[in-house]
């Protein structure tokens, strides 16, 4: 089954390298999507994929990068997103929503 998630992290996740390596991470898992730093100094991806896949990308955002400290990934699945149906993509800071 394919499924899209949206994942929030939190913690030391900015200019560490962390977006390179989730996208990295995503590839690897065959995964569609995207991933970007918000304002709050948080970094938030949407991924899209085959369940175990998905699942296996939320868990390696649990530590991330070596010098990352992850304090908590919040996923949400989402019904739809529109994304490049091969490709996962790092995107421009954007404002957050909290």
């Amino acid at each position: 089954m394919t499924v899209t998630v949206r994942l929030k992290i939190k913690g030391r996740v900015q200019g560490v390298g962390y977006r390179a390596w989730c996208m990295h991470a995503a590839r690897g898992f065959g995964l569609s999507g995207w991933v970007r730093n918000l304002t709050d100094g948080s970094v938030e991806a949407m991924a899209r994929g085959p369940q175990a896949a998905v699942d296996a990308l939320v868990m390696a955002c649990e530590s991330g990068p070596v010098s990352a400290r992850v304090t908590s990934v919040e996923t949400m699945e989402l019904e739809y997103a529109e994304m490049s149906p091969d490709s996962f993509q790092q995107y421009p800071t954007a404002q957050a929503d909290d």
